[in-house]
């Protein structure tokens, strides 16, 4: 038994001074995580999708490769025995979409993407996927199986093909210059991870010179450093400009810098980034500051765009986003001692995992997603969301530290036979266990999370959502992290845990936080 001291000193006033609430049915147990990390396999298939289901795997079973994990980097080349059915599924992305590059690109080499998409961000999201096999040997001796080479035909596609602003920021789109905050968590934790493995510091600086260049342009200081959504393009066949502040694109933003965080700390060169460090960390804190107030206290979700009213066009209550801003919040404490938030980021997952007294219906409505990845655009955006505002330009060129030698990738070694990357966008559902998420209130009965906006459509409301699933684990995942690291930032709210029963209760006592296990 471990406690703090002022646990003890809680535990002693107990009788007189606590009030207990069990929240066990606040917590996913083990059954529901599989239920919902089914339905995340079903879904993903398209490239953002496919690379956000491998974070999440990592996250949540396998979390020795998972950057948020205290050990340094890189992780071991062998993984151990005990998680090699856990990683299965992971590599099993990499496999098949290396696996089917030639036949997906029609033969080409050379830069390229990982997948043929319009977005010249989203297939990156997959890039540390692959080159984890690459590094764990998964090719094991089949040349075909190049993990090594897709991961570097992906970065020089982004440093040198891609097209860029004037002062540099890589392009959300492949058409035009397009930026999206979307990009934060596709493109630099792959830069940062690559620059890694194979010890290039010059890539590693690029990671986070990306993230400051999208801070520079969707950043807006009159609303609280809250990020726009999608801003520069032109291009009348493209999808459009959003100056929203969408709440899942600051989830993005937020994630994918914490990402970065965590791979510079744990790396090779993290005495040479202590203030680029700090600034990741800042960057984080002025989107949870500048989202959070507008969380709204009688749902404890946010709206699709929080700023304007939730019964506006193209607004609802959002559960996704919700669910990655909490996530993001959890993973602050414990990495940054960002407090400040954590309540209100609980009150959200009590939200989300809790039964309900309205229940959603046992057959959520059909998905209204029917674009394809290369599209996402809103259908309607909410008339009150402003347009794109002009934003910093630059005449400076493109810094030297992205011509960067492409050489040192981590050498492939290895084979898992691939197989054929999904191609339907029908998502069907088989049922889950009937009690599993009986009167849940954001959760359906099948185990997807509701509502939630279409990922394909930002501005409509749909349904069985793959990223909304992955948001939910993440946000699982950061909150056991945060429950292991003590809780910390609670306000007023001690965890216990009964090990034998699986039970967690919160004492408020004192305005004192601990964590005990027994």
């Amino acid at each position: 038994m471990w406690m703090t001291l002022h646990s003890r000193l809680c535990l002693g006033t107990f009788a007189l001074f606590t009030r207990v609430v069990q929240v066990g049915a606040q917590n996913l147990t083990d059954e529901q995580v599989g239920v919902v990390s089914q339905r995340l396999a079903e879904g993903a298939q398209k490239s953002w999708e496919l690379g956000t289901r491998t974070q999440t795997i990592l996250e949540l079973n396998a979390t020795r490769y998972s950057v948020f994990s205290r050990n340094s980097l890189p992780p071991p080349s062998t993984p151990p025995n005990n998680l090699t059915a856990v990683l299965e599924p992971f590599f099993s992305i990499p496999n098949n979409v290396v696996g089917n590059r030639a036949n997906l690109n029609n033969g080409t080499v050379g830069p390229q993407p990982l997948i043929p998409d319009a977005s010249a961000a989203d297939p990156a999201s997959i890039g540390m996927s692959v080159l984890l096999a690459n590094w764990t040997g998964q090719a094991n001796g089949n040349a075909s199986m190049d993990f090594a080479g897709a991961a570097r035909d992906q970065l020089d596609y982004l440093l040198n093909v891609v097209p860029r602003t004037p002062d540099g920021a890589i392009s959300h789109r492949v058409s035009e210059v397009q930026l999206w905050s979307d990009f934060v968590y596709m493109v630099p934790p792959f830069i940062a991870y690559y620059g890694m493995l194979s010890g290039n510091r010059t890539l590693m600086l690029e990671a986070y010179n990306q993230i400051m260049l999208y801070r520079g342009y969707l950043r807006d200081t009159n609303a609280q450093n809250k990020w726009k959504h999608v801003l520069l393009g032109q291009d009348p066949k493209g999808p459009g400009n959003d100056g929203g502040y969408w709440t899942t694109g600051n989830g993005w933003a937020a994630a994918g810098m914490l990402r970065v965080l965590a791979t510079m700390r744990n790396s090779q060169f993290a005495n040479t980034f202590k203030n680029q460090q700090k600034d990741l960390g800042n960057w984080v804190k002025e989107i949870h500051d500048g989202m959070y107030p507008l969380l709204d206290n009688s749902t404890n979700l946010w709206t699709n765009y929080p700023d304007v009213p939730s019964t506006a066009t193209g607004n609802f209550f959002d559960t996704a986003g919700s669910a990655l801003l909490a996530s993001t919040v959890f993973r602050a404490a414990v990495m940054l001692n960002q407090f400040t938030h954590v309540p209100a980021a609980e009150r959200i997952r009590r939200t989300l995992f809790s039964p309900s007294t309205d229940p959603l219906p046992t057959t959520s409505p059909s998905s209204s997603s029917s674009r394809p990845s290369s599209s996402r655009a809103p259908s309607s955006v909410p008339s009150s969301v402003p347009s794109s505002s002009t934003v910093r330009s630059s005449n400076t060129t493109r810094s030297s530290s992205t011509e960067t030698s492409l050489s040192s990738a981590p050498t492939a070694t290895s084979p898992l036979s691939s197989s054929t990357l999904p191609s339907s966008t029908t998502i069907t559902t088989p049922s889950a266990t009937p009690t599993v998420f009986e009167g849940y209130g954001h959760i359906t009965v099948d185990g997807w999370l509701a509502p939630v906006v279409n990922p394909d459509s930002y501005g409509q409301e749909g349904s069985k959502s793959p990223e909304s699933e992955a948001f939910a684990l993440q946000l699982h995942s950061a909150w056991r992290d945060w429950i292991a690291d003590g809780a910390r930032g609670a306000n007023g709210g001690m965890s216990l845990r009964f090990a034998s029963k699986g039970v967690w209760m919160w004492v408020v006592c004192m305005g004192v936080v601990g964590a005990l296990v027994v």
